[in-house]
């Protein structure tokens, strides 16, 4: 049930952190996988090891927020594949900054690499899956999508932007056989969550004496879920967002 033996994935933002898991993680499943972002260096070291778990890879260097790039995205993946099973819109990041010294230009920036470019590399590549008659979307939301996210207002708007964006999808897509599904991650320490938490001395230990699982999260916490959404264990779960915190979210009423 959890095979994708020949199946073809699309990771954006696979160079590093939870992409790269995934990437390997749908590799090791059965998967070839074409790994995107801006940084050649990354993803091809990602490409080398999907291709070291015997499975083909194709890096494709692309600006997830640029519309002709991801359309070059597509047909060059359908160029060596012919088809594109998945897609996983993992591409984002982030910086801290209080709501009061939040630029228009920095809340837009944020939004539209957060949230536009799930939507634009949805339709793009969601184009080639409604011909296809089936597919598989997986956007990358976060805890910072459920609830207040201090200090990084315009990344938890995009957050939780991805959640509606995800239902919406899911229910125009289905007579389509596309499921829509998002993964919540939790407190996955990363170059980019360390920039909300910087000039906040304590905040990180605070955060974890939250989570009853006692840890911060790992990518590798990711993939499972991941491989789930992507595969026919799924088969009847669509516009859905899978929480995985440590139980983090759960600890808001307890005493």
């Amino acid at each position: 049930m959890f095979a994708l033996t020949d199946k073809v994935a699309i990771v954006t933002g696979g160079g590093r952190g939870i992409g790269r898991a995934i990437a390997l993680g749908l590799a090791q499943a059965g998967a070839d996988v074409v790994v995107t972002a801006r940084t050649v260096a990354e993803i091809e070291d990602t490409a080398a090891k999907v291709r070291g778990e015997g499975r083909k890879a194709l890096a494709i260097p692309t600006d997830v927020r640029n519309v002709e790039q991801v359309a070059s995205l597509l047909d060059k993946t359908l160029g060596l594949f012919n088809r594109v099973d998945i897609l996983v819109n993992n591409a984002g990041g982030t910086f801290g900054a209080p709501a009061l010294e939040m630029s228009a230009n920095a809340w837009e920036a944020i939004v539209r690499e957060n949230l536009s470019s799930v939507f634009i590399c949805s339709k793009i590549i969601g184009e080639a899956m409604v011909k296809q008659k089936t597919g598989n979307i997986i956007n990358m939301s976060s805890v910072a999508g459920l609830g207040p996210y201090p200090r990084s207002a315009h990344y938890a708007a995009a957050k939780a932007g991805i959640i509606s964006l995800t239902k919406t999808l899911a229910v125009e897509w289905a007579p389509y056989n596309i499921r829509v599904n998002a993964i919540a991650p939790g407190i996955i320490p990363t170059s980019g969550s360390d920039s909300v938490v910087q000039g906040r001395p304590g905040y990180r230990d605070a955060q974890l004496k939250r989570i009853p699982l006692g840890r911060f999260g790992k990518p590798e916490d990711i993939v499972g879920v991941a491989i789930f959404l992507a595969s026919d264990a799924s088969a009847y779960i669509t516009g859905e967002t899978i929480v995985v915190n440590g139980g983090l979210t759960t600890t808001v009423f307890a005493h």
